[in-house]
Order: structure tokens, then C-alpha cells, then sequence
């Protein structure tokens, strides 16, 4: 049987195929991407036009070789609710600001010095378990937007996260030609008009939403406490923007640190950050629900993700459709994460089999155990406002194990060199 044609990074699609299939993107990240603004208590429009231009400064200064969707970034959640909370959001905003040039800093500083170190401190047999938990720690997530870990279950939610899910499922092993490429699509608009059959969408949001409306801009202020809170988010920033890139090589099947380089892929993201800090949105971040749409769909032209970001900008001045897509209720978005996640510890999988890592080897079987144990116990560690868990503190503990065996073999002291 023929493999799925792939659409490569740089290659241009149809307009009558670039449409849906940035329609898909857009939908894939909507979710997530607005529930940063609804916790931090400002309108989502803002949000919404910052990941289009932030998605389209992305492809711009990664010269069109890395495709990417920026979405709101959930690392800064912790810190940011402090600070505003304390002296109020446009504080928050100056510190997120700050937060993104010294992460631009450190993209010169891998410009000046090169990535290789990443091979040393996060070898295949760790980098692999990272990458996987990216998506395995969001299962929760997904699993709670389906609405099915609350005391009591509602069977109408059940019935359209299943009618989603199997949708999307189904139809990425039998749908043909266009169809075959958008699968989440589809499954977003069956499992919607199930959730209207089943009587779980609320119209109301549209009825009272204005045809056009204005996003609410606003600007920073600065505080040093305010920045100090909020920088120690860097170290979350970095590893997940390096995860990302890393899944999304395997997907497209290029070595994206290289080419057009983590230093550019680094800035890019801290540079939207800064953008978005200086018109009141939140920071950004590569999204893991997009890597997910490309690793099940093949297409990863950044034509279609550009061409969502332009749809997400455009939607920013609509009010009413922001509210429509703000009806879809969780259990069509839990429906379609749970794919899109385990896409992502798929990936992660792919890894340690296209690297052939060897678990005769028992360095290999320590890391990959301890990383993956790590990131699944829901341990947290705590520097002074800043937590380490998860993904990021597996990333932590990974790098740390990768650098003592580094150390161990120059001694000449392992016993499998």
C-alpha cells in the first residue's frame, strides 16, 4: 500500500487546500492558546492577533525552514498570576518583556558556541523519554477537557469525545486524497454537531458578540520584583523550545538545530515574546498541538501554518467568530488531544528506534527509566518562585545524568565505554 504523500516544509499548497487545511491548525491550538488570557483575566482577541503575528516573525526569521504555530505559553502561568495579582497585569507585561530578551541573549550566546553540547547532556536514550512526555504529561489535559476524571460523567460528553476521537482515528487510516490531510478538521465539525445533538454548545457567546471589534492593546510597566519573579521561567522556556524542535526534526525529517539553527528558532520565539509583552498579550511559545496535526497529517509546509497565523489575526477583529470557535465545547477538544498528545509520545518512541539506542548498555536503561519515572510521578521542585516538574524537571535530571556519564567516560571509570 502507497505511503501518504508528504508536503514538505517548503513546498506551496493550493489555495483551495491551503484554506482547510489552516483552518485546522488554527482550531488545533484555539483551545489551549485562549485559556492562558481567560486566567490571567483579559479579553482573548489580543492573544489570538499576537500568536498570528508571533507564528508569522517565526517563519520570517527562521527563513521559512521551521514550521512552527505559536501559541500562549502556559510557563509563565505560575509566576505571572503573582505578579498581578501584586502590582497588576501591565507589570506582568514588563517582566515578560525582559523575560524574552535574555532569552534572545541566549540564543547568541548558542550562535556563538553551537548546539552540539546537546548531544553530550541529552543523548538518544534521554532525549527520547523527553520528547515522549511532552505529550504524555498532557493526557491528563486532554482526559479533563473530555470532561471524563470529575466525580460524575456525563454520558453526553462521553458520546462526543468518543464521536470525535474516532473520527479523527478512522479517518487518518481511510480517508483518501484531500480528506486524507485533514482528518482533525473533520473531526472537529462532526464532534461539534454532536455536541449540538447532544445539547452541550452554548450559542449564547455569539448572540451577544459584536461583528468587529478592536483588540484590547495595552502596555508595560517595569518593576525589578516583577522581573525577578518571572525570569527564572526561562529555564522551563528553553527546554520545552528545544523538545520542541527536536520532535518536530523527527516529524519533517531534518535536523531543524542545524538548519535554520536553535539559535534562530530561540530568538525567534523570545522576539514574539518581547513583541507580545509590548502590546499587552501573553508570552508565546511553539505549540505541541501543532507539531501533533503535522506528524498525523504529513503536511508541513509553513505556507498553511503562515496561513493560519494570517486566519488567527484576521479573527482577532471578529468578534463573532471568536465566539463561535470559543462554543466548542471540551469534550470535541479532549477528543482530538488525546491523538494529537499521544502523536507527540509517539515521537518521542521514534527517537530511541531511529537512533537504534542500545539498552544492553546500562547507562542507556538508567536514563530512559529514571527520566520517564521522573516526568510521570509528578514530582515538584521548588526554587524559590519558580517549580521545576514534569517534562521540564525530566529534561533537568536528564541533562545532569547525561553530563556525569560524559565526565565518567573522559575519567576512563564506566564499565560499558
Amino acid at each position: 500500500m502507497a505511503k501518504r504523500k508528504i508536503i514538505q516544509v517548503e513546498e506551496k499548497v493550493p489555495f483551495n487546500m491551503m484554506v482547510p487545511l489552516s483552518i485546522q491548525h488554527m482550531f488545533a491550538m484555539f483551545g489551549a492558546s485562549v485559556l492562558v488570557p481567560f486566567v490571567f483575566g483579559i479579553n482573548p482577541a489580543v492573544v489570538l492577533f499576537m500568536n498570528g503575528i508571533g507564528t508569522l516573525l517565526f517563519i520570517l526569521i527562521t527563513k521559512g525552514k521551521a514550521p512552527a504555530y505559536l501559541g500562549s505559553s502556559f510557563a509563565f502561568l505560575a509566576p505571572g498570576s503573582l505578579v498581578i495579582a501584586k502590582f497588576g497585569y501591565s507589570y506582568a507585561l514588563g517582566g515578560f518583556i525582559v523575560a524574552g530578551i535574555v532569552g534572545c541573549l541566549i540564543s547568541v550566546i548558542i550562535y556563538k558556541f553551537g548546539s552540539d553540547w546537546i548531544d553530550v547532556v541529552l543523548p538518544p536514550a534521554a532525549m527520547g523519554p523527553v520528547v515522549a512526555l511532552i505529550g504524555l504529561e498532557l493526557a491528563s489535559t486532554a482526559a479533563s477537557n473530555a470532561g471524563l476524571t470529575g466525580s460524575k460523567i456525563e454520558m453526553s460528553s462521553v458520546i462526543v469525545f468518543l464521536a470525535t476521537l474516532l473520527t479523527a482515528v478512522l479517518g487518518s487510516v481511510i480517508f483518501r486524497k484531500f480528506f486524507a490531510v485533514i482528518p482533525i478538521l473533520i473531526a472537529i465539525v462532526v464532534g461539534y454537531l454532536v455536541a449540538i445533538a447532544c445539547g452541550i454548545v452554548d450559542f449564547g457567546p455569539i448572540a451577544k458578540a459584536s461583528i468587529f471589534a478592536l483588540p484590547n492593546f495595552s502596555f508595560p510597566k517595569f518593576k525589578l520584583e516583577a522581573i525577578v519573579t518571572i525570569l527564572p521561567v526561562l529555564l522551563v522556556v528553553t527546554s520545552e523550545h528545544i523538545g520542541h524542535q527536536i520532535v518536530t526534526s523527527k516529524i519533517v525529517d531534518r535536523d531543524l538545530l542545524k538548519e535554520p539553527g536553535l539559535h534562530r528558532s530561540l530568538f525567534a520565539d523570545n522576539f514574539s515574546t518581547i513583541v507580545s509583552g509590548c502590546i499587552g498579550s501573553v508570552p508565546t511559545t511553539t505549540y505541541g498541538e501543532n507539531i501533533g496535526v503535522m506528524a498525523m497529517t504529513k503536511v508541513y509546509s509553513v505556507y498553511v501554518i503562515g496561513g493560519a497565523a494570517v486566519l488567527s489575526i484576521i479573527s482577532s477583529f471578529i468578534g463573532k467568530m471568536t465566539a463561535l470557535i470559543s462554543t466548542i465545547p471540551g469534550p470535541v477538544i479532549g477528543g482530538i488531544s488525546f491523538l494529537l498528545y499521544g502523536m507527540i509520545g509517539a515521537s518521542g518512541i521514534r527517537i530511541l528506534v531511529d537512533s537504534k539506542v542500545d539498552y544492553g548498555r546500562s547507562r542507556n536503561m538508567a536514563m530512559t527509566a529514571v527520566i520517564f519515572v521522573t516526568g510521570l510521578s509528578g514530582i515538584k521542585v521548588q526554587f524559590g518562585m519558580i517549580q521545576l516538574t514534569g517534562m521540564v524537571l525530566a529534561c533537568v535530571v536528564g541533562m545532569l545524568m547525561g553530563l556525569t556519564f560524559f565526565v565518567l567516560d573522559k575519567l576512563k571509570l564506566t564499565n560499558d565505554r
